[in-house]
């Protein structure tokens, strides 16, 4: 690394690491962002991170001082009221606007200012809305006000606006936007015909929030002076513009000066991190003058009386829009973070940033498979000739195999994680954008919502194609060693070489019919070491020597299950604690029993299905169940033992559904006889306790290459996998290739390998649950196929016995520890 960084500081050693403030960059990441050792944070774009010393000064103000709501007249209630003055001067100054000119009205945030602006922008049937096409999704949520009331909206598309480019050769490309419902105005021939009295709307970002371009500014002054040069009509009205600032703010505020935008919107946590839940909508004050509000509430009013229809309003527009008491405590605290900001300067961040971003942006071009094809597809206008002051420093793409395939944005976000990298994943609520780049067309997005995909969901690729990308970005704490650690976490994770074993497995990819496979013994006396069984799931389970098979499975398992409040499945993902819960079926004496360290009493529970207990249906990813609930003393126990409200329900009987078998094709996986309880995939999982042993000798290979780790072992056994039934006598990952295999005179199909999350990683043996990255981040460096990263096999009973003649001779199939097992794999 240290001949990578000299050569990074030779081409930007001026811009980089802020060498004329008084600490330079790893002094800044050594003192104010300890909190960051180990980690790489990539995610700035979203939300950047507040510095140590910002939120000591912030705790030392609000310690020593008091701040009382600023509607009022004593003495903290003004020293309040001067803090919301001082702040909206700073404010003003970050955007290098006139308090002549401009006013700062405080809101939650930049999209409530964009509502504010939606709301109570003075709309006729004569104005219209235009927006350019890469515009978040607030930015877009202004259309349905005005479309309500019968506003004309147009999307819009530049070409050849730069910073000092001759305005004549500036293009603007209208696109009415399709309404989901008829105009209550004539369609043809009249879009756009705009009076004299009318006022319209313009909006564009200073940046991109998905592909980072930024936009030239001088685009403010093209729309307010010379709007009848591009758009048709002689009428034109009076055009205004909205500049959303929310995503350039960081780096690169507008400057209100020189581009004088009606409205600009912004949130603080974009800038420095804290405080959250606050921004500012920055307006001219001839504008603000034309925004109205409808809704009065306290502080927004001079006199109001209860009992008769009067009112008068504030006559400081600050004080008519800022709706109630504001966060007078956040405000009082964004003076710290400007502090920081000041201190470095945003030409500064600006430069460091951007020199982060354009060395990554390059190396990422540059990065090749063996065979020549890109790994990296980098969004943006013309990426490879664009200046990079043109662009922010954000860089979004998708990656590629070698074949040519995409790898799904998920799996990097999963594998990033798992290195110890944060950074963003989707569209990043800029639709427009998203399908610009990733080329979607309206029926791709409208199969892609059919097909289930939302935004924040995990189907990443579609038929093909992205639905989303990757988005990184850096901050003004951003380092050489962040960029490095993730263009190696790249090479190390996507890259493909040379065709070689390299110790990977190679894992089966064709299902072969259960009917006409002769079964073998595999040499080396393969046997059945361990049976467990989970009743409910997600639960502790419970070791047995024997036990009974049904068409369900392993009879018991997973039947039961928790529910929240709002009917979502608690498992140990969200609640880790349910680990502690304790179960045990006694077939004897027909009863569940479940013991919690939080709960004084056991709980028992009838195995009996109790015709008297209300039944319902439920949705259980996807699935349709109908379900057995319990009374409130079953309910409080385990809300007591998980420390959370819960429902425990039990399933009686489920609908077929499609889920995978061993080409990853979607099929059915039961019949009649072969139904699922509450399972994820399949009825049985199958681990290798020969598999285990390899998985631990990587492990502590592993271990003993990161010297920060030196002396430290990980072993991890069978258990941390939560199979039904462990294996052993078999050649590690040998039973990736088994299509079948009967266990005394029981015959399973495989449905494939067991898709592993991060559930592994936690670590339940030690009295407490712990959150770690092991063993999850080595199997996924050896075990990783087509985005999933495959540790055990998933089986299917396959029943050979009539049900009827079950019944009649009352007859079940047992397994038992020790049994031989024999697969077939051919």
């Amino acid at each position: 690394m240290e001949r990578s960084k000299e050569e990074f500081l030779r081409r930007f050693g001026e811009d980089y690491g802020y060498p004329n403030a008084p600490k330079n960059i790893d002094e800044i990441r050594a003192s104010e962002f300890k909190r960051l050792q180990g980690l790489v944070y990539l995610d700035h774009a979203g939300a950047t991170l507040y510095s140590e010393a910002q939120m000591e000064a912030v705790v030392k103000d609000l310690t020593s001082n008091i701040y009382g709501n600023p509607h009022s007249l004593n003495d903290s209630s003004m020293a309040t009221s001067d803090i919301i003055s001082a702040a909206r001067l700073q404010v003003l100054n970050y955007f290098n606007a006139s308090p002549k000119n401009y006013i700062c009205i405080f809101t939650s945030g930049a999209t409530a200012a964009l509502k504010l602006v939606g709301e109570g922008f003075p709309w006729s049937r004569e104005s219209c809305y235009m927006y350019t096409m890469e515009n978040h999704n607030s930015v877009l949520g202004i259309r349905e006000g005005a479309t309500a009331l019968a506003v004309d909206i147009e999307n819009v598309k530049l070409h050849g606006l730069r910073d000092g480019t001759n305005e004549s050769s500036v293009r603007i490309l209208k696109h009415s936007v399709q309404r989901r419902a008829e105009a209550k105005f004539p369609q043809d021939g009249v879009r756009c015909t705009l009076s004299d009295n009318a006022y319209n709307l313009f909006a564009f970002p200073s940046e991109c929030n998905f592909s980072g371009q930024k936009f030239c500014l001088d685009l403010v002054k093209v729309i307010k002076d010379d709007a009848q040069k591009f758009f048709e009509g002689s009428q034109v009205g009076q055009w205004m513009v909205l500049v959303d600032a929310a995503k350039g703010s960081a780096t690169d505020p507008p400057d209100l000066a020189r581009c004088p935008a009606d409205f600009v919107v912004f949130s603080f946590y974009k800038i420095f991190g804290y405080p959250t839940g606050l921004g500012a909508l920055v307006v001219r004050t001839e504008a603000a003058r034309i925004l109205t509000t409808t809704y009065f509430s306290g502080g927004t009013v001079s006199a109001s009386i209860a009992d008769i229809d009067f009112i008068k309003r504030r006559e400081r527009i600050e004080q008519v829009l800022e709706d109630g008491t504001l966060s007078f405590l956040a405000i009082a605290s964004i003076r710290h973070g400007f502090n920081i900001i000041d201190t470095l300067t945003t030409s500064a961040i600006s430069r460091h940033t951007t020199s982060l971003a354009t060395h990554v942006r390059n190396m990422m071009m540059d990065l090749k498979h063996e065979n020549g094809v890109n790994v990296c597809r980098v969004y943006g206008r013309d990426i490879a000739k664009v200046s990079s002051l043109d662009l922010g420093p954000t860089i979004t793409f998708n990656l590629r195999r070698a074949d040519g395939s995409w790898y799904g944005y998920h799996e990097v976000e999963t594998l990033a994680s798992l290195s110890g990298i944060q950074l963003r994943t989707g569209c990043f609520c800029n639709p427009g954008a998203c399908a610009k780049y990733l080329g979607l067309s309206h029926s791709d997005l409208i199969s892609n919502y059919e097909a289930g995909h939302v935004c924040w969901d995990d189907k990443d690729v579609l038929c093909g194609k992205p639905t989303g990308a990757v988005r990184i970005s850096f901050g003004y704490m951003s380092t050489f060693e962040d960029a490095e650690k993730f263009l190696r976490f790249l090479e190390i994770s996507f890259v493909e070489k040379h065709k070689s074993s390299n110790g990977k497995c190679h894992l089966c990819t064709e299902a072969v019919p259960l009917s006409g496979i002769g079964w073998q013994q595999l040499v080396g006396n393969v046997r059945l070491k361990s049976i467990t069984i989970y009743p409910v799931k997600s639960c502790a389970g419970f070791s047995v020597s024997g036990w009974p098979l049904s068409n369900m499975g392993l009879k018991y398992d997973r039947e039961w299950l928790l529910k929240g409040p709002s009917d979502e499945i608690l498992t140990q993902k969200k609640v880790p604690e349910m680990c502690y819960i304790r179960t045990f079926v006694d077939l004897e004496q027909g009863k569940l029993f479940l013991e919690s360290q939080r709960c004084k009493e056991k709980m028992q529970i009838s195995l009996a299905k109790n015709s008297s207990c209300e039944m319902e249906e439920m949705n259980v990813y996807g699935q349709r169940y109908e379900v057995m609930t319990y009374d409130d003393e079953v309910n409080m126990w385990f809300t007591e033992a998980i420390a959370r409200p819960c429902t425990f329900v039990r399933c009686l009987s489920s609908k077929k559904r499609s889920c995978m078998n061993m080409v990853g094709r979607e099929g059915l996986c039961r019949d009649s006889k072969s139904k699922l309880t509450f399972v994820n995939e399949a009825q049985i999982l199958l681990i290798s306790e020969d598999s285990v042993h390899d998985l631990n000798s990587r492990l502590n290979s592993n271990i003993q290459k990161d010297c920060s780790c030196s002396g430290q072992t990980v072993l991890v056994d069978a258990m941390r996998f939560r199979p039904n039934i462990v294996i052993s006598g078999a050649k590690p990952y040998v039973e990736d290739s088994w299509r079948s295999l009967q266990i005394g005179e029981a015959h399973f199909v495989s449905l494939g390998g067991c898709n592993r999350c991060q559930m592994i990683n936690l670590d339940q043996q030690s009295g407490q649950v712990r959150k770690l990255k092991e063993p999850l981040a080595t199997l996924a460096s050896y075990r990783r196929v087509q985005g999933k990263i495959l540790f055990g096999v998933l089986l299917r009973y396959e029943d050979c016995i009539m049900e009827d003649e079950e019944e009649k001779n009352g007859k079940e199939r047992w397994l038992q520890v020790d049994q031989e097992v024999y697969p077939s794999i051919d």
